[in-house]
């Protein structure tokens, strides 16, 4: 069956002068041009393709690959506004729109989205969404606590990092779990570390069986360097005076958080002071 908007194989069913004829168990042809045609593509053969239609609304193929088909998400940038919405860049042409009732707030030209790629079952074409929520249900969960999870950070908020996970769920990464920097649109591994009683999950980025909680002494460490430009003129080596007077704890504890940081590879230490690298 063609399916528009999705990466599919078709079936090579004859060469003709304009390029390849696809198709699958429906009546459906599509040609793919010459200049995309892959070398060895004979008839009976299977070409993976993106289903398209084009601004005529016209089914069309192509071996090119958009950031992301329908049902998938991805970090796109707003080109232009038009009369019905958003016009975002995803690899394609036209581009994906955003329609004006999809977007979570109002879109700025220029600005990078995290975009969730959906179908219009009217109209059979591709559109985008900003209303990331709507399409993560965690009513039924595919995962439990200790599990290992395919991460997209889609926001961010006073309590911590709101993310997708395994392209079904929603989860947390709570501010206190946070040692690295991070940013919207970034693809990260995590594990579960909570799920609650309403389903809702909290996500760390370390695994558990390594740590069961992150001590707090580290996240005080980690935000200090961070908040001082990612670098801490203090060191193992510094006094234990002058490393209760930056932090209220003893350099005992100081010593065991940059240990942490510096197995994570989120800091670079030398001989004047503590470098963020992560």
């Amino acid at each position: 069956m063609i399916n528009t908007g999705r990466i599919q194989d078709l079936t090579v069913l004859r060469r003709t002068s304009e390029g390849l004829v696809l198709g699958d168990d429906d009546a459906v042809e599509l040609v793919l041009p010459n200049s995309e045609c892959p070398k060895g593509a004979v008839e009976g053969s299977l070409v993976n393709v993106f289903v398209y239609r084009d601004r005529d609304g016209k089914h069309m193929v192509t071996t090119r690959k958009p950031k992301a088909q329908v049902g998938e998400f991805a970090m796109m940038r707003m080109r232009a506004t038009r009369g019905a919405g958003a016009t975002m860049e995803w690899g394609m042409e036209p581009d994906l729109l955003v329609p004006h009732e999809e977007q979570r707030r109002d879109m700025e030209e220029g600005r990078w989205y995290v975009v969730r790629v959906a179908l219009d079952p009217e109209t059979d074409r591709p559109y985008g969404s900003t209303r990331i929520e709507t399409f993560l249900d965690n009513s039924l969960l595919t995962v439990k606590s200790g599990d290992e999870v395919a991460l997209m950070v889609f926001g961010r908020s006073d309590l911590g990092l709101s993310v997708i996970v395994n392209d079904i769920h929603q989860g947390l990464v709570h501010n206190s779990e946070v040692f690295k920097q991070v940013s919207i649109g970034d693809r990260i591994t995590g594990y579960v570390k909570t799920v609650r009683e309403d389903n809702k999950l909290d996500i760390v980025l370390q695994p558990i069986g390594y740590r069961q909680f992150i001590d707090v002494n580290v996240a005080l460490v980690a935000k200090r360097i961070q908040s001082q430009g990612g670098f801490l003129p203090l060191t193992d080596k510094s006094s234990a005076d002058a490393v209760y007077d930056e932090f209220g704890i003893s350099k005992k504890a100081f010593k065991k958080a940059l240990g942490f940081l510096y197995k994570e590879r989120l800091i670079r230490l030398e001989e004047a002071g503590v470098v963020w690298v992560g």
